[in-house]
Order: structure tokens, then C-alpha cells, then sequence
């Protein structure tokens, strides 16, 4: 059998991952665009603290946090090392005493299901500032041990590197669907036709242009994301736990004295590749305001992300009726780095035509423009 995978960020890293240790013949094309969401996603592996009610939201997020050590381990068999996952710990950030105590019991009925969570406990202004040392005086925190992060960037090449030791083969260009009969049989890049069995479609916040030459409008738009890197001086960073405040803003740190704050929200930027001088300032109003601390540090690097942005909250991912032998699988928004991995295990599963753990209805690619 023969697959190919349409994009290499995340998702399609990890689908095409796993589906050369299956044994697969597996294609990657990429045209590598500026701004794929993985190369600028922050890293945050805690889904335990979210505010997010939606039970398939946080189905897919729980599966994809779990599967981590299981996928760490499998990597570093195929001898990559150097992913930045570390489990850190994640504080839940607030002034407000009734909130934090709303947000533990959440957490603690959550740790019900899912001992992984770890360890729940409060803390003060001063003990939050004693894991997190920038952090604001006047926030007090709940804890979990169970939070981590990692380095998207560093995960997303390592699995690549993993996937060609398997023989998965690599073409960098703009791919366009070949279809005949209402079935995909492969792709074109660059001037080329390359055949399969399936197509897996992992193309992130380009996935529409993909498909709207065959009249099907999926709902994806790319939204912006702004996020800045700071330097801290005479500072081991790489065990300070993730930093979430009630909003949607967040911080972490890894081990290079880098501390990480994002990022902006913007739709309806299309693909416009430019720091804004809006957004600059509302990242670092954000950093400064959870940790006024860093305002001596350096501003290492900015970089921007399109993140993939569906109906709603949900993944993007099943079958096409229009299209046989098509996976799509996109659409994981600002949980791109929590779910990604597992999103791309089964996708790949789903081109296997093997029986999954979770029912994929809510997920439909083409919920927002036909009933399922």
C-alpha cells in the first residue's frame, strides 16, 4: 500500500510517523509555507486545567496529552532525542480566590478519570513566584504536576528525521489533487504525478485552497498568531512550570534561558506574514502583566503561525463522500501541539481503514456545510 501525506507540519509529521513504522510506502509533499502553525506553536501539553467544557474537545485533547510518553519513547527507539518534552508542572494563574477554586475542582474531578494529572495543590502569590520567578506578585495558583511542554519545532523534525530512517520519501512543492471517477488517486508537484492508494491531507490553514477546485468548501480559515520569545540572563529555566492565566494567553520556558508568551488571536488576515505593531504590543502587555520580571530580559525572536481554524473548537478529520481514498485532517486551531500527534495517528489509522477508539462524527471535515 501507498499513501501520501499532503503537509508536514505536526499532524502530517506524525501521520506519516507512523504509518512507516506500520511498514507503509509513504509520500510527504510540503510546500513549506511561511508560517506553518507548528514551527511558531508554544508547546503546552496540559489540557487537565482548560476551561473548555466540550466533551469531544476534550476527548481528542486528554488522548493526545496521554499518548506523549508513548510517542517520546518510540522516537527516541528510532534514535531522536532532542524533542524539548519535558513534564514541568502548569500553574492555572489568577488573583481571584473563588476562581481558583472553581478551577481546582474542575481539575480535581478531571484527575478522576485521569491520575496522570498528578498532584493538585494550591498555592500562594509566593510560592507560585518560587517556581516561576518573573511571575507577578499578586498571582496565586493552581498547581498540577502533570502539565508539560515541548518544542513543536524540534518534535515535528525529529519525527520527520524518524519517518525517512523508515524510507518515507520527502518532495517539497505546491501539491494539487489528481482525481478521476470521484476518487483520488494521487497528487501533482511539481510537474509530476505521483500515485497512491490514499491521500491524507494534513495541510493545516491551506486546506481549502486544496479543495475548492473540486467544489468542496471546507470550512478552514488560517488565523494569525503573534508570539515572542524572550531571553532571561543567569537563569536555569528548564524546570519552570507552564503559566496559564485566565485568558488566552500563556507562558513557558525552556531550557536555553527561553521564555515563551503568546500569542494573539487574529481572523481575517488571511495569510498576511507581518509582525504588527498592535500585535508586538499586545504580546508583551500580556508577558509583562503575568510576569513584570522579564521586563529586563531580551526579546530573543518573534515569529508567526497560521493556525488552522474550523466551525468551532473540534479537529477536522474523516472522509470526504465526494471523494474516495481522501483523508482530511486538519483544523486543530490553537490545541495543535496537544493534540497533533494523536490527531495524526488517527488519521492514519483512518487511511488503513482500521478500527479507531473514538467516534469520529463530531470531527466530520464537512460538518459546517451538510448534516452527518
Amino acid at each position: 500500500m501507498k499513501v501520501i501525506v499532503i503537509g508536514s507540519g505536526i499532524v502530517g509529521s506524525s501521520t506519516a510517523y507512523h504509518l512507516a513504522r506500520k511498514g507503509i510506502e509513504v509520500v510527504v509533499v510540503d510546500k513549506v509555507h511561511q508560517g506553518q502553525a507548528t514551527a511558531a506553536g508554544a508547546g503546552i501539553v496540559c489540557p487537565w486545567i482548560t476551561s473548555v467544557e466540550d466533551p469531544n474537545w476534550y476527548t481528542i485533547a486528554r488522548k493526545g496529552a496521554l499518548y506523549y510518553p508513548e510517542l517520546v519513547s518510540a522516537i527516541e527507539e528510532d534514535g531522536e532525542t532532542e524533542l524539548g518534552y519535558r513534564i514541568v508542572g502548569a500553574m492555572a494563574v489568577s488573583k481571584d480566590d473563588e476562581l481558583l477554586d472553581t478551577i481546582e475542582q474542575r481539575i480535581l474531578e478531571r484527575k478522576v478519570d485521569t491520575p496522570e494529572v498528578g498532584v493538585v495543590t494550591r498555592l500562594s502569590a509566593e510560592e507560585a513566584k518560587n517556581l516561576f520567578p518573573p511571575l507577578n506578585d499578586d498571582l496565586k495558583a493552581v498547581h498540577v504536576t502533570g502539565g508539560a511542554r515541548v518544542d513543536g519545532r524540534l518534535l515535528r523534525d525529529a519525527m520527520q528525521r524518524a519517518a525517512e530512517k523508515r524510507g518515507v520519501v520527502r518532495h517539497t512543492g505546491e501539491a494539487s489533487l489528481v482525481a478521476a471517477n470521484g476518487k483520488v488517486t494521487g497528487v501533482k508537484v511539481n510537474e509530476a504525478e505521483i500515485y497512491a492508494d490514499k491521500v491524507i491531507v494534513t495541510a493545516g490553514a491551506w486546506t481549502k485552497q486544496l479543495l475548492a477546485r473540486f467544489g468542496i468548501d471546507i470550512s478552514i480559515e488560517p488565523q494569525r498568531g503573534q508570539i515572542i520569545h524572550f531571553k532571561v540572563r543567569d537563569e536555569d529555566t528548564s524546570n519552570w512550570p507552564v503559566v496559564l492565566p485566565q485568558n488566552s494567553y500563556y507562558m513557558l520556558a525552556f531550557d536555553d534561558s527561553r521564555v515563551v508568551v503568546g500569542a494573539t488571536r487574529e481572523s481575517g488576515t488571511g495569510f498576511d506574514y507581518r509582525h504588527t505593531a498592535i500585535g508586538v504590543k499586545e504580546v508583551i502587555e500580556a508577558g509583562l502583566d503575568m510576569a513584570p520580571g522579564l521586563a529586563d530580559s531580551t526579546l530573543h525572536e518573534m515569529r508567526i503561525g497560521f493556525r488552522p481554524v474550523g466551525p468551532d473548537i473540534l479537529p477536522l478529520l474523516g472522509t470526504i463522500p465526494d471523494l474516495d481514498n481522501l483523508v482530511i485532517s486538519t483544523g486543530l486551531g490553537a490545541s495543535g501541539i496537544t493534540m497533533g500527534p494523536y490527531v495524526g495517528v488517527l488519521a492514519a489509522e483512518l487511511a488503513l481503514g482500521n478500527e479507531i477508539d473514538v467516534e469520529l462524527s463530531p470531527y466530520h471535515p464537512l460538518r459546517a456545510t451538510q448534516k452527518v
